[in-house]
């Protein structure tokens, strides 16, 4: 017993089973074959020629099966074509094929188009009265912080069985000890710029001894703590953030208050007292070795020998400089463990949240460090020291 195919069948299987072509034909181009979803990577492989080409027609006579997904694949591209300037007609269209674009566009998400509106000078000030307010309530907010810092820290005085002292020693370590080397080469480095670039204004006016006061004065007063609390609130607010943060994603807080444990005085108070010690120390190491650095520029640049140096130096050298420089260091230092603690509770629970909090601590740190430094600088000034 013999069988036949179907030749109706044979002919519809080679037409969805025939590959797709894109091919020029004359001043336009013709697509033939089949063009659905099995074959949908090599229909746009070749489809892509007609981009970037301008104006243009496609022949559709030759083509033979298309579904639904090579409907999609050709809106796309008329539309692609469309956002270039240029225009994709499509000729010989079955009828089939044509009601089956035409279905697939009108079926295709259209964006609202929201208009901006216009600003107005009502709406300005709104917005300039939120960002006032929420600068106000997040002064506040460190302000109250701050006053949890030191509640926690009287509460530990009168009992210091509770102070955590292999903590407090661990991140004087991490704060203070392991920031020796940057703060050091730092300090050096600002000695060294200073010394060569008064140098070069001083030897004009062949006043070249005066560097060392330059020196000195800048150095001891503003840069060498300035500068310090600078690196330190790069490295230790964000260090803070990223530590409280993490422990604030993972509910470690939750459950240190489940356990009768407060995150303040275990968490907040060793952290800003190790700022509080080591950020002074610091600092005193980035003024000798800026003294170092820039009396080793004055003697090669200048033939200043480090005894002269030396010399001038505590002649002419107020000790109030010395000591307008280290008042600063604790207030910077409260400065950065506040916004580090504050800025680590205020992560949710989500990476995203932890990489902000954690760069908006760094700013907020060494921003309010110079705010803080010109207001001294201000206040000194006013009172004549």
């Amino acid at each position: 017993m013999s069988t036949h195919a179907d030749p109706d069948i044979s002919a519809r299987s080679d037409r969805v089973a025939a590959p797709v072509r894109v091919t020029r034909d004359g001043a336009g181009w013709a697509i033939s074959g089949a063009l659905h979803i099995r074959n949908l990577s090599e229909a746009a492989a070749e489809l892509r020629q007609l981009e970037g080409v301008g104006d243009t027609q496609l022949d559709m006579a030759q083509l033979g099966h298309l579904d639904t997904a090579g409907a999609y694949l050709l809106h796309k591209l008329r539309a692609r074509i469309a956002a270039s300037g240029a225009q994709l007609d499509f000729s010989n269209l079955q009828a089939d094929h044509q009601a089956l674009i035409d279905r697939v566009g009108a079926a295709m998400p259209q964006p609202d188009a929201v208009q901006a509106p216009r600003a107005s000078v009502t709406d300005v000030l709104e917005g300039l009265g939120r960002k006032v307010a929420g600068a106000g309530m997040f002064l506040v907010e460190l302000v109250a912080m701050l006053g949890l810092f030191l509640a926690r820290l009287a509460y530990l005085l009168r009992r210091p069985s509770e102070f955590r002292l292999t903590a407090l020693v661990h991140h004087c370590d991490q704060v203070g000890w392991k920031a020796v080397p940057i703060v050091a080469l730092m300090g050096f480095l600002i000695g060294v710029v200073l010394a060569f670039q008064g140098s070069v204004q001083l030897r004009q006016f062949g006043a070249e001894i005066f560097v060392v006061d330059l020196i000195a004065i800048s150095i001891l007063r503003e840069l060498g703590i300035l500068l310090t609390a600078i690196i330190v609130a790069g490295r230790t607010a964000s260090s803070f953030t990223a530590a409280i943060g993490s422990m604030k994603m993972r509910e470690e807080i939750d459950a240190m208050r489940t356990l009768a444990i407060d995150p303040a005085t275990a968490l907040f108070v060793p952290r800003i007292l190790a700022l509080l010690i080591t950020l002074p120390i610091l600092g005193a190491i980035a003024n000798v070795m800026g003294l170092f650095g820039g009396a080793m520029m004055a003697w090669i640049e200048l033939g200043i020998s480090p005894g002269m140096f030396m010399t001038r130096l505590l002649e002419d050298t107020s000790v109030d400089h010395v000591l307008v420089g280290f008042v600063k260091a604790p207030v910077f230092a409260m400065i950065i463990g506040v916004i580090g603690c504050h800025a680590g509770m205020q992560v949710g629970g989500n990476a995203e949240s932890l990489g902000a909090q954690t760069s908006a601590a760094v700013v907020r740190a060494i921003f309010m460090v110079i705010v803080a430094d010109a207001l001294f600088s201000v206040f000194f000034a006013i009172m004549g020291i």
